[in-house]
């Protein structure tokens, strides 16, 4: 009996076939699944990890209360970041962005952060206190304090108001750091 070689070409033919099937069918299902992991990694990518990116570059800043902010990103931390606006420091808690433009496309992971980041928004406003200098209190609501920072606790500050009228209370007015949108200096 003698053999047809054109049966056995197309044989291992089919068997390419089949196996360039099989290979373009794992790498649809391969590109799908790694697109799904890419959502859900995102989907863990936190404001302030796009704003670490951005240190040192411009940005806007939409806040509660406050409005547009445009300026120089200078720190990113827990809860926090610091914007340079026309070379005033602007403290700007990050609960209270709303928008933000100009950044870049990338983020940096909180375990690559510097250490200094991981200090919260206590720790900006003792400095603020500790320097004495008058400063504004912008509350999400759209109130604002002109004063002086005193004592910092664990979720609000004191502000010690300039003048008060006779006959009215005395002492510091505390303000709760879920109120508190952004502070500068005056």
């Amino acid at each position: 009996m003698t053999r047809d070689p054109r049966w056995e070409e197309q044989l291992f033919a089919l068997f390419d076939d089949l196996e360039q099937q099989a290979e373009a069918a794992f790498a649809a299902e391969r590109e799908g699944e790694v697109a799904e992991q890419a959502r859900s990694a995102y989907a863990e990518v936190a404001l302030a990890a796009r704003l670490m990116a951005a240190v040192g570059a411009p940005v806007s800043l939409t806040v509660e209360g406050v409005g547009a902010l445009e300026g120089t990103l200078q720190r990113v931390a827990a809860g926090w970041c610091l914007l340079d606006v026309a070379g005033q420091g602007w403290i700007v808690r990050l609960p209270a962005v709303q928008v933000v433009r100009g950044l870049p496309a990338r983020s940096v992971a909180e375990a690559a952060w510097p250490v200094t980041a991981r200090l919260g928004l206590g720790s900006a406003l003792r400095r603020v206190a500790e320097a004495r200098d008058p400063c504004r209190l912008l509350l999400r609501d759209g109130t604002t304090y002109d004063a002086r920072l005193g004592r910092v606790g664990a979720d609000f500050v004191e502000a010690h108001l300039g003048e008060t009228p006779p006959g009215t209370r005395t002492g510091p007015v505390l303000v709760a750091f879920t109120a508190l949108a952004a502070v500068h200096p005056l």
